[in-house]
């Protein structure tokens, strides 16, 4: 998934991503495999710990640069 290729492209692990965004490793790992669905909550955590966007994370779009911040 795009997900995982862009953690592992950060050269994180699933741990790393536990320890970064809250999510329980075992959440985590349903999340990116597709299992589960993550709530919004998730989504803006872990785009935030991938430094990508939330339209990445859902396949809205194929650029994985996060948009500049709102001024």
């Amino acid at each position: 998934t795009q997900m995982r290729a862009l953690r592992e492209l950060r050269g994180y692990s699933q741990k790393k991503m536990q320890e970064l965004t809250g999510i329980d490793r075992g959440n985590y790992s349903k999340i990116e495999n597709g299992k589960r669905t993550m709530t919004l909550s998730q989504c803006i955590r872990i785009s935030a710990a991938l430094n990508t966007s939330i339209d990445y994370l859902l396949g809205r779009t194929d650029c994985p640069d996060p948009y500049p911040p709102a001024k």
